[in-house]
């Protein structure tokens, strides 16, 4: 792993990719931001223009070096989400509605506990997925054969 603090990996992550989050420890504390990328397995997150610092960066075949300005990874325990209604920074809990849909919500001090959107760039693949058969995909028409009838029982495996 490499990391100290990853050595308890959270199970139950509480912020996505997409998120605006608010950064409460560290150099850039109270400032706000969305999150750019999560690196579970060192608990970690990147926050779009937060936490920067300089790179050297050797030059070489087909690139330059110089010093750069990138984004270093923050612990997922130094951000909070917004909350979407007052604006503060918030806890994440989850909650089911009526119709048995899984959401998060805005708790704790000060929270309006009103839903947290899941963030539209999740809807994205980052991978499309393929468009035609391959050789190892199974043929539509072996996929639509129906094999077992439940009026006649015709197809059930001998037990």
């Amino acid at each position: 792993m490499g990391w100290k603090a990853a050595e308890k990996l959270i199970r139950h992550w509480k912020v996505l990719r997409g998120d605006n989050v608010m950064i409460i420890r560290g150099k850039d504390k109270g400032e706000s931001g969305t999150i750019k990328r999560v690196i579970r397995s060192q608990n970690r997150v990147i926050v779009e223009g937060k936490n920067l610092v300089k790179k050297h960066i050797k030059g070489g075949e087909g690139h330059e070096g110089g010093i750069f300005t990138v984004e270093a990874p923050i612990h997922a325990s130094n951000v909070q989400v917004i909350d979407p209604v007052t604006g503060t920074p918030c806890k994440v809990g989850t909650r089911y509605l009526e119709d048995g849909t899984k959401v998060r919500v805005s708790r704790g001090i000060g929270a309006s506990g009103s839903i947290i959107p899941r963030p539209e760039i999740l809807k994205i693949r980052t991978t499309p997925r393929p468009t035609v058969a391959g050789a190892k995909d199974t043929p539509m028409d072996l996929v639509m054969e129906k094999t077992y009838d439940a009026k006649t029982g015709k197809g059930m495996p001998e037990l």
